[in-house]
C-alpha cells in the first residue's frame, strides 16, 4: 500500500530527482525503503511490535521473492534518486484479470524525503507506464487512517471506489481502493 506523501514540491525540487529501473539486485534496498516508510507512516495504524521488529525481515523476504518472480514483463519497479542516493520507489503491475486496471502496488519515499516531490515523480512515471501499455485505469489501496496519503491521492485526481478487509502486521485492517482514469490529462500540479 502506498505510504504518506505530500505534493508540495516545487518544479526545481522535482528536477533534482532522477528515476532508474530497479533490478533484482535492488531487492534489499527496496525493502529498506519500504520498511522505513511503513515504520514512519503506519505508526498507530499497525502494531508497534510489528513495525519495530518483523517488518524489516518481512519486507526483505517479500521483495526478494517479488523481484525474482516470473512476470517481470507485466510490471515495472522504479527507484527515485536525489544526487545518486535512493529516496523512494514505485511498483506498478498490469493485472489482466482485474476489473480495476493496472495496480499501483507500492509508492514509498523515505521519511526524510516525503514532501520533496519523489512521490509525485514516481506517480507520474506509473501513469505514463500504464498509458504506454494501453491501459485505461490504475488503482491502488491505501490503509484506512493514512490521512496524508489519502489527501495526496485525492489532490492528484484519484477517486475513492470502495473498501476491502485485509490483514497486515497481524491485525485486521481496512484497505481503501482508489482509481485513476487515464483519459484524464496528465497531473502536473505543483501546489
Amino acid at each position: 500500500m502506498p505510504s504518506q506523501l505530500s505534493d508540495s514540491a516545487s518544479p526545481s525540487t522535482l528536477s533534482s530527482l532522477a528515476l532508474r529501473p530497479a533490478t533484482e539486485a535492488d531487492a534489499e534496498l527496496i525493502a529498506a525503503i519500504h520498511s522505513a516508510s511503513w515504520q514512519a507512516t503506519y505508526r498507530g495504524l499497525l502494531p508497534d511490535a510489528f513495525l519495530d521488529g518483523q517488518v524489516v525481515q518481512e519486507r526483505a523476504s517479500y521483495w526478494r521473492a517479488r523481484m525474482s518472480a516470473p512476470g517481470a514483463d507485466r510490471r515495472i519497479v522504479l527507484i527515485a534518486e536525489r544526487a545518486g542516493e535512493p529516496v523512494g520507489f514505485v511498483c506498478v503491475e498490469r493485472q489482466p484479470d482485474s476489473p480495476w486496471g493496472v495496480l499501483l502496488d507500492n509508492l514509498h519515499a523515505l521519511p526524510a524525503h516525503q514532501g520533496t516531490g519523489a512521490g509525485k515523480l514516481l506517480m507520474r512515471a506509473a501513469l505514463d507506464w500504464a498509458r504506454a501499455h494501453g491501459e485505461a485505469q490504475l488503482y491502488l489501496y491505501v490503509l484506512e487512517g493514512n490521512t496524508a496519503a489519502i489527501a495526496f491521492y485525492e489532490r492528484q485526481g484519484w477517486q475513492f471506489s470502495g473498501a476491502e478487509p485485509d490483514h497486515m502486521g497481524g491485525v485486521d485492517i481496512t484497505a481503501l481502493r482508489y482509481v485513476y482514469r487515464l483519459d484524464r490529462a496528465p497531473t502536473h500540479c505543483y501546489t
